[in-house]
């Protein structure tokens, strides 16, 4: 009987050592793969490992033979759920993975905007210290985090790991309700009253047809003038035009994001623009500490040799 063929489609989105299924089994490693290359790849396969490769309904409709995709991170909008179901693939993901290098890149970013330290950097470089008639330079508001309140949309581990954190520092953390929301659960704020009292703005939630553009012109409008916004979830949740206009007009004092709603950008992107103040982008790496990498890695292919073995498998789909 053949072995059963599992096809990494994009190793090196994870510069780690990607273990191999302890289960009998035939490997197939691509390093990067294109979307044009996805179906011929996968062709005969029982089980595909990806990261940000798009499986959507037209593309799963022509591999009869898939029966499981591991999908090496949290989130999974890049596979078509409802296809998988309707074909009987299991769709697994990777929780908990980054539940400390996330929510402390998260406080490393709302840090440097409250205490304004890029500027601060950029006076140094520039010699403008040196220029100084004072001993130091102090004409750039910094704000302290300890009695700050901070807003949390999405209450998973990466949320809940960012709340023990701030509140260490003596931050008063807000768990936000939905957005529409009708009713209130005992413990949140309802998300308006959250972006009117809140000093900083976390985003922890996942991207679905609920959430998109979730944070738009109306959201910043409610927001303090003397708040920021920080994203280290999915770009899709932020109205990216209007986050870089709130910016350029001051409703906002800054924001923060790892990631953008399509990556790589653009150079284009409108959140590249060089005009827009406060605002700092990372490139999706507030996840990759080593350590959540190998996490990641090997959670992914344990999955895939739970599959093979026939036991349960933490699923989404």
């Amino acid at each position: 009987m053949p072995l059963p063929i599992v096809v990494s489609l994009e190793s090196a989105s994870l510069p780690v050592v990607i273990p191999r299924p302890n289960t009998p089994h035939e490997w197939r490693d691509h390093a990067r793969t294109a979307a044009t290359e996805v179906v011929e790849r996968l062709a005969g396969a029982q089980v595909a490992l990806i990261n940000k490769t798009v499986l959507s309904a037209a593309v799963l409709a022509q591999l009869p033979d898939l029966r499981m995709i591991s999908v090496s991170a949290t989130g999974t909008d890049n596979v078509d759920l409802a296809a998988c179901r309707a074909q009987g693939i299991v769709v697994s993901n990777v929780r908990d993975y980054a539940a400390d290098t996330v929510p402390e890149h998260a406080l490393l970013l709302m840090m440097a905007l409250r205490r304004n330290l890029l500027a601060y950097v950029e006076d140094v470089r520039s010699g403008r210290w040196s220029r100084g008639t004072s001993f130091g330079l102090f004409d750039r508001p910094v704000a302290d985090l300890n009695g700050a309140a901070l807003a949390i949309l999405g209450h998973g581990s990466l949320g809940e790991g960012l709340a023990r954190r701030a509140a260490a520092l003596g931050m008063r953390v807000l768990q936000v309700e939905r957005k529409g929301a009708v009713d209130v659960r005992p413990g949140y704020t309802a998300f308006n009253e959250a972006l009117a009292i809140a000093d900083v703005v976390s985003l922890h939630c996942p991207l679905n047809e609920q959430t998109r553009k979730l944070f738009g012109a109306a959201e910043f409008a409610r927001m303090k003038p003397s708040a920021v916004l920080i994203n280290t979830a999915r770009g899709g949740l932020v109205d990216e035009l209007a986050l870089a206009t709130a910016l350029r007009e001051g409703r906002i004092a800054g924001a923060a994001t790892d990631v953008l709603s399509q990556e790589p950008p653009p150079a284009d992107h409108p959140l590249l623009a060089p005009d827009i103040p406060n605002l700092i982008v990372t490139p999706h790496m507030a996840w990759a500490s080593a350590d959540a990498m190998q996490r990641l890695a090997n959670t992914a292919v344990a999955h895939v040799d739970a599959f093979l073995r026939g036991e349960p498998v933490s699923r989404v789909a």
